[in-house]
C-alpha cells in the first residue's frame, strides 16, 4: 500500500470515522472533548518544547518516570502530550497534573493537513512515541518539518510484525523515520531490525523497559492502605483490567471455588463497560459493592467492582494476589509488572504475546506463575491466599526482580539527549 492510498483511505473513511466517534461518546463523553484537536486545531504550546506522544492507559503510565525524569533534566522546556483515548488522557491529568509545562492534546486523524497543522502549531523541538504507535502520515510530515523522532520503549510482538510486514513499505516507510528507536528486548530489537530500511534509522538500541521504573506514589500507597481497611482485612484477590469475555470466566471460576472470605476485587480495563460487569457479577449471584460508593465492604459482600479511573495502583497496593487481564482469553496481558513492584504474587493466563519477555522473566523469577485458563488461576491464588511463607516469597521475588530489570529510565535519558545534541548542531547548520 502507498501512503497516497492509505490517505485516500483515511478521507473516503472519515464519515464512519465521525459516526465511531460520536458512538463512543455516547458511552464516554470525553471522546467528544476539544474535537478540533483531533484535526490538528490546538493552541500552540510555549516555546521550547518537547513532544510525547501516549495513546492510552498503559503507555501514559509508562512515560511517568521518562517525563520526571524529563522536566528535571530541561527546566526551561515544556511538554505536550498526545492522547487518543479518555482514559490515557484522564491518566495523564492524574499523574501530571496541570503544571505550568505539561500540556495534554488528542493526536490528530492521521491525514496529510491535519498532522501538518498539528506540528506547524506545535513546533517541537523533538517528538517521542511510546511503544508501537507508527503512523505513516505523522511520520512523513514530521521528517518533512525536520523533527527528529524517537521511538521509546518499543515493543513489537511476532503477532504484531506480521501485521505490519503485511503493509510493505508503507509500514517499513513510516517506522524507518524515526531517528533512533529504544527497544524493550533483543527480540523486539531484532523483529524492528527486519521491519526498517537498512541504514534508514540512525540506531536500534536495546534499553529495557521502562515500566520496571514506575513506582507505586505514597498517594496510592495510602489510597490502596483505605481500600484495605475496608475490607477490614478479609484476603483480597485482585483480578486487574480485565477484558470482555474474561470476567464471565473468573466470576464462574470464583463462585465455585473460593470461600465467602475471600474478597474478589474485579477491576475492568476500560470504564465504558463497569456497568455491564456489574450485571455479569449479578448474573453470577455473587453479592457486590462498587469503589465509587466509598462504603465499608460488608462481610457478606464477595466483589468489588473497581469503577474508578486512575487508581489501578492503589488496588494493587491493597491486593494480596492478582490476576492479569488480557492474559485469558487472547488479548495478549495488561502489564504484569505494576504487580510485581507492588510485591503482589501474579497469576497469568496463557497469552502473555503483549509482554512475552517480562512475563517469560518474571515466572522464571518466582514472581509470576502461568497459569492454562481463567480456573486455575483461581485456583492457584487461592492455594496462595492459604500458604502465607509462599505468598510473601513470591511478592520479595517481585520486587526484586523489578528491580535488577530497571534502569531503561536512565538509558532512554541519555538516547534523548543525544538525539537533542544532534537536533540542535544540524539546526546550527
Amino acid at each position: 500500500m502507498t501512503r497516497t492510498l492509505y490517505s485516500l483511505l483515511w478521507l473516503l473513511g472519515m464519515p464512519v470515522v465521525i459516526a465511531r466517534l460520536a458512538w463512543r461518546g455516547r458511552r464516554q463523553p470525553d471522546y467528544l472533548l476539544a474535537l478540533r484537536e483531533r484535526f490538528g486545531q490546538l493552541d500552540a504550546p510555549p516555546q521550547p518544547c518537547i513532544w510525547l506522544h501516549a495513546v492510552s492507559v498503559g503507555e501514559t503510565r509508562a512515560a511517568q518516570p521518562l517525563l520526571n525524569a524529563l522536566l528535571i533534566a530541561y527546566p526551561d522546556h515544556h511538554f505536550l502530550i498526545t492522547h487518543m483515548t479518555p482514559t490515557g488522557r484522564a491518566t495523564g491529568r492524574e499523574l501530571f497534573g496541570k503544571g505550568a509545562r505539561i500540556h495534554q492534546a488528542w493526536l490528530p486523524y492521521d491525514i496529510p493537513s491535519c498532522m501538518r497543522r498539528f506540528l506547524k502549531t506545535v513546533r517541537p523541538i523533538c517528538g517521542i512515541v511510546m511503544e508501537t504507535e507508527v503512523w505513516p502520515n505523522l511520520m512523513h510530515e514530521a521528517n518533512a518539518f525536520g523533527i527528529p523522532m524517537l521511538l521509546a520503549n518499543a515493543r513489537l510482538s511476532a503477532r504484531s510484525a506480521k501485521g505490519y510486514a503485511r503493509l510493505g513499505k508503507l509500514a517499513r516507510t513510516a517506522f524507518s523515520g524515526f531517528r533512533k528507536i529504544a527497544a524493550q528486548s533483543d527480540a523486539d530489537a531484532e523483529r524492528l531490525r527486519k521491519l526498517v530500511d537498512a541504514g534508514m534509522v540512525g540506531s536500534i538500541d536495546v534499553v529495557g523497559n521502562i515500566k520496571y521504573d514506575v513506582s507505586i506514589s505514597a498517594a496510592m500507597q495510602t489510597l490502596g492502605a483505605e481500600f484495605k481497611s475496608l475490607a477490614t482485612d478479609r484476603p483480597v484477590m485482585l483480578a486487574a483490567s480485565t477484558r470482555e469475555g474474561e470476567e464471565v470466566l473468573l466470576l464462574d471460576a470464583f463462585a465455585r471455588h473460593a470461600s465467602t472470605h475471600v474478597l474478589l476485587v474485579l477491576v475492568p480495563r476500560h470504564p465504558q463497560r463497569f456497568e455491564e460487569v456489574a450485571e455479569l457479577v449479578r448474573r453470577a449471584n455473587l453479592s457486590m459493592q462498587r469503589r465509587s460508593d466509598s462504603l465499608a465492604i460488608a462481610p457478606t459482600t464477595r466483589v468489588w467492582l473497581g469503577d474508578s479511573m486512575g487508581e489501578m495502583a492503589a488496588y494493587y497496593a491493597m491486593a494480596d494476589v492478582s490476576l492479569i487481564g488480557g492474559s485469558w482469553l487472547p488479548f495478549g496481558s495488561q502489564n504484569l509488572i505494576e504487580s510485581c513492584a507492588a510485591g503482589v504474587p501474579v497469576m497469568v493466563g496463557p497469552h502473555t504475546f503483549n509482554f512475552a519477555d517480562a512475563a517469560a522473566k518474571a515466572i522464571e523469577a518466582g514472581a509470576a506463575l502461568r497459569c492454562a485458563n481463567a480456573e486455575e488461576g483461581i485456583v492457584a491464588a487461592l492455594d496462595l491466599l492459604s500458604n502465607t511463607e509462599s505468598r510473601d516469597k513470591m511478592g520479595q521475588a517481585g520486587r526484586v526482580f523489578c528491580r535488577l530489570h530497571g534502569g531503561a529510565t536512565t538509558r532512554l535519558m541519555a538516547l534523548i539527549g543525544s538525539l537533542l545534541d544532534e537536533a540542535k548542531t544540524t539546526k546550527g547548520a
